[in-house]
């Protein structure tokens, strides 16, 4: 059964079930969801974007890229956040492949890096990624995270 990388904004019929997802999936009120990725939509600025993994109705995992991922890092942007895989869909390539997405979308975005905060030590080097450091946030330390966006 093939699984397909869906853009919300290009695919806005998407909204409710995106926004219920992410907030379900991270634990933050649906509110903010709503109100980023509602206004994600027409906005003329190239993020936020968000993304959602389907298998025919079935969201199977996700990823957004934003400029800000509550992180001290402020001059770094963008972040691609929110990188979740189903656990009964791990260890099928799907995080990978998502990273690999979030590159690609970010090169035609026109950005050159690409940058993601998490407390995952090992995962995202498999992937082509460098760690550059620890940042700070609201939710303590993270480590930083970058790779090349690709064409």
């Amino acid at each position: 059964m093939e699984s397909i990388v869906v853009s919300v904004r290009e695919n806005p019929r998407y909204l409710s079930l995106a926004v219920n997802y992410f907030s379900e999936k991270w634990g933050i009120d649906a509110r903010v969801y709503e109100n980023c990725i509602s206004h994600s939509l027409d906005t003329q600025s190239p993020l936020p974007r968000w993304y959602l993994l389907m298998r025919q109705d079935t969201i199977i995992g996700s990823y957004g890229l934003i400029a800000n991922d509550f992180i001290s890092r402020q001059d770094l942007w963008p972040w691609l956040c929110a990188l979740y895989v189903e656990e009964s869909e791990r260890n099928k390539g799907f995080g990978g492949m998502l990273l690999l997405h979030g590159r690609h979308e970010a090169k035609k975005l026109g950005f050159e890096k690409l940058y993601l905060s998490t407390d995952h030590t090992g995962y995202y080097e498999r992937y082509g990624w460098t760690f550059l450091e620890t940042a700070y946030g609201p939710f303590g330390e993270s480590r930083v995270y970058e790779a090349d966006a690709l064409i």
